[in-house]
């Protein structure tokens, strides 16, 4: 008698051991719904670009550069200017101001920016502007603050050399910077004939 009254406790965990060993099969609503707190693993499918239609995305020219909209042209003029050079641990972007439109300087916007190196150098004492020609110039101002890990400033070089316009003749113009956290930078542009 006393066996018999252990008899229902018995056969309930014999229930849920069995309930729990079998795997349970899925109905399609349950398999297709996620389980709370866990996400879909499910990727949007992608369509690749026939080269045909613009796409919104980073400009392969310049990866720095923010996403372009559908439709908007992908590299702005003074963007395709830009040039990057990341040595060390100081990025220098340099774009050229008015090499098509220049005075009496040739002008070059100079941002370099850093989380670790002191920016208190005086560019115009570690910069020079060459051409394939031969010709090369010091600069005649930097207007950059002095100090800090985000400076920006236009180095200005004279547009004559030797008493012609130093562009005269040339195909490839080049800005090299020394000693900004790596021993030479070097910029170097195409310039139309």
């Amino acid at each position: 008698m006393q066996s018999l009254k252990w008899l229902p406790v018995v056969l309930l965990l014999g229930v849920l051991l069995a309930a729990c060993s079998s795997p349970a099969q899925p109905t399609p609503a349950a398999a297709a719904a996620p389980t709370e707190g866990v996400l879909p693993t499910t990727e949007p499918p992608s369509t690749p670009n026939s080269g045909n239609s613009p796409t919104a995305g980073p400009d392969p020219a310049n990866p720095a550069a923010p996403p372009t909209e559908a439709g908007a042209p992908a590299v702005q003029p003074e963007q395709a200017l830009t040039l990057t050079d990341a040595q060390g641990s100081v990025t220098v972007e340099v774009t050229p101001l008015n090499l098509s439109d220049f005075g009496d300087t040739l002008d070059f916007e100079v941002a370099m920016n850093t989380h670790s190196v002191d920016l208190s150098m005086d560019l115009s004492a570690l910069a020079v502007l060459q051409t394939d020609t031969g010709k090369s110039v010091q600069p005649l101002t930097w207007d950059g603050a002095s100090g800090g890990h985000h400076v920006s400033g236009t180095l200005s070089f004279p547009a004559q050399a030797d008493g012609a316009a130093l562009l005269e003749g040339t195909t490839t113009l080049t800005l090299v910077l020394k000693d900004v956290d790596a021993p030479e930078r070097v910029f170097t542009w195409e310039v139309a004939p």
